[in-house]
């Protein structure tokens, strides 16, 4: 015990590959899930409310709801020009992110477009709607409409002192909700910057005679997140909307946060009727979230854009971090100021245990304890666990359009002792070095694993740094039940 991991895994035990996968891993679209508009469905629900440290969490049973996936045409988070330009464009005769135009919808209509279809559900209802973005798929509702809002929280099990992010298409939607003073001075160069895009700005919650937030969307705050997203998919449902969504991640509560539509069925399947398929997010962690309404300006969130790059706008040299790292920190009586900030976030069912500052991996973690089934993550200097020449490779798209880091591998193996007995079974996933395919990667990998039926998965961290890799570090370090320096 206490010994690195070394190329002996184990003292009389060989490592045995399988020549065939014990799973099959095709990651298609499940068969039960629907790709076809259907006829709006009837539900009931039954509502029950539960309090737990002055915090209400109201939970919803859903009868006989069908989810049903809608496969967005020509478009994906990642969208290229000419696809962006097919959902929408800016308007060539207003200031850059001035006014998001989206032509296709309204000359002539398309009402049978699923954006179209999910537009009509999110104004007509109160049942969420799930769509993709860059970042991660949200959960939408009205964020005008307090039984939209309400929705949410139904169907994620989210407690009710969890603030939403609120997401517009453009700088014409957002003045509604301004103060009459406009946009605060500090965030302009900011927003020129990194919008569209992985960025949330704390405003003050308009009060005037302006556009109204539901209460239930700022928890009882006194300030209110909001971000543009770089997706034109999202951007185009916003404006068919005509409100801003409020849209936390689309999973159910502490559950790590889903990059595919298929990760969205795992978790909401029964619970909300549509998920808008737009292939996988491109960035895989949430958005960075900063105050710039306090001084020294605050990074309450680590997300899709770095604190170096914050760094470089006026106003921001001096920003300070304002967050935590390991789970249900803070205040358990105080909201928090923005999502992430307060409860347990990003949990696969396994038990996670995160390896720190260049931690090995000892011979008993490999061993695991007797009958067990352990995965491992690694990032770079692990040695491969479940590797060798005859092991099975299972590959999974995380990425498309063939990008670097586009894809990770699954690899399967038992370890025996010497009479031949398994011991433990052993599932291996390398996500690179590449921070940013690290950060693409790690949600899926949690729930690919889990669904392989890991019972434990030990994770190599990556370097601390002011880029994406905060944003990883503080994700693993929320999922995580252990961590070993």
């Amino acid at each position: 015990m206490g010994s690195s991991f070394s190329n002996q895994i184990l003292p009389k035990r060989k490592l045995v590959i399988f020549s065939k996968p014990k799973f099959h891993f095709q990651f298609a679209r499940p068969q039960r899930a629907l790709v076809f508009p259907a006829a709006p469905l009837t539900t009931h629900y039954q509502h029950f409310h539960h309090s737990n440290n002055n915090t209400t969490i109201e939970s919803t049973t859903q009868i006989k709801m069908k989810t049903r996936i809608l496969k967005v045409p020509l478009s994906s988070p990642g969208e290229n020009k000419s696809q962006q330009q097919e959902l929408g464009s800016w308007s060539p005769s207003q200031p850059p992110l001035q006014t998001w135009s989206i032509p296709l919808f309204t000359s002539p209509p398309e009402e049978h477009h699923p954006l179209a279809i999910a537009a009509t559900a999110l104004k007509s209802s109160n049942l969420p709607v799930a769509f993709p973005t860059e970042t991660v798929y949200g959960l939408g509702a009205d964020a005008t409409r307090s039984e939209a809002v309400r929705g949410i929280y139904a169907a994620k099990g989210r407690p009710s002192d969890n603030p939403l992010i609120v997401h517009v298409p453009d700088l014409d939607m957002l003045k509604r909700f301004l103060p009459d003073t406009g946009l605060p001075e500090i965030y302009k160069e900011m927003i020129t910057k990194f919008w569209p895009g992985p960025l949330t700005i704390l405003l003050p919650v308009p009060t005037g005679k302006g556009g109204i937030l539901a209460p239930e969307v700022t928890a009882g705050l006194e300030t209110f997140g909001v971000r543009m997203p770089a997706s034109a998919l999202a951007r185009t449902l916003i404006k068919l909307v005509g409100n801003p969504l409020a849209a936390p991640s689309a999973n159910a509560s502490t559950r790590p946060s889903p990059t595919k539509a298929e990760h969205v069925l795992e978790d909401l399947e029964g619970r909300i009727e549509l998920i808008l398929d737009g292939g996988d997010c491109s960035v895989g962690v949430e958005s960075t979230v900063v105050d710039g309404l306090c001084s020294p300006p605050v990074v309450l969130r680590p997300g899709g854009v770095g604190i170096e790059e914050l760094k470089k706008c006026k106003g921001w040299e001096g920003v300070v971090k304002g967050y935590k790292d390991h789970s249900e920190v803070g205040d358990k009586n105080g909201t928090p100021r923005a999502p992430g900030m307060k409860y347990k976030h990003y949990s696969p069912r396994a038990r996670v245990v995160l390896f720190e500052g260049g931690k090995r991996l000892e011979k008993g973690d490999v061993k695991g304890g007797g009958g067990e089934t352990v995965a491992f993550i690694r990032t770079g200097k692990w040695r491969e666990v479940a590797g060798g020449s005859r092991s099975s490779k299972v590959e999974e798209r995380i990425r498309g359009e063939g990008e670097e880091g586009g894809s990770f591998v699954v690899k399967q193996g038992v370890l025996l002792d010497e009479d031949g007995k398994e011991i433990t079974k052993l599932l291996d996933v390398d996500l690179g070095q590449d921070v940013k395919g690290v950060a693409h990667g790690l949600f899926a990998a949690l729930r690919e694993l889990d669904r392989l039926g890991a019972d434990v998965i030990f994770v190599e961290g990556v370097s601390d740094g002011d880029d994406i890799a905060a944003a990883v570090m503080n994700r693993l370090r929320k999922a995580a039940s252990e961590i070993r320096h």
